[in-house]
């Protein structure tokens, strides 16, 4: 059964996210294999990667990267994607790979 899986770029300047990009694919296949494949993918990925305004506060400041990784910690971080998952069409629990940009220097995936 194909799948949309999703390569998920967080632009991170001066520790803030500032932004997001994507590049999807259907696939089919084990999770570990696409997992493995969005990995190996991630850094040609990253030019042709769709671009997605960063969510701000009431303020328009942005996130900072420090309160993302709490998200994260709870398992909450997936809400600050629901654009995303809306603008490809993505089911409940969609399987994607996030990786950090920082600065303009991509984070390895391995």
């Amino acid at each position: 059964m194909l799948e949309i899986i999703l390569n998920i770029y967080l632009i991170i300047n001066d520790g803030l996210i500032a932004a997001f990009k994507v590049r999807s694919y259907e696939m089919e296949g084990g999770d570990d294999n696409k997992i493995e494949f969005l990995k190996r993918h991630a850094r040609e990925d990253f030019s042709s990667a769709y671009h997605f305004d960063a969510p701000q506060n009431k303020e328009g400041e942005f996130m900072t990267y420090k309160k993302f990784s709490k998200l994260e910690k709870q398992g909450m971080q997936y809400q600050l994607f629901e654009e995303i998952f809306q603008s490809f069409k993505l089911p409940e629990n969609p399987l994607i790979c996030v990786t950090p940009v920082v600065d303009g220097e991509m984070l390895s995936q391995y």
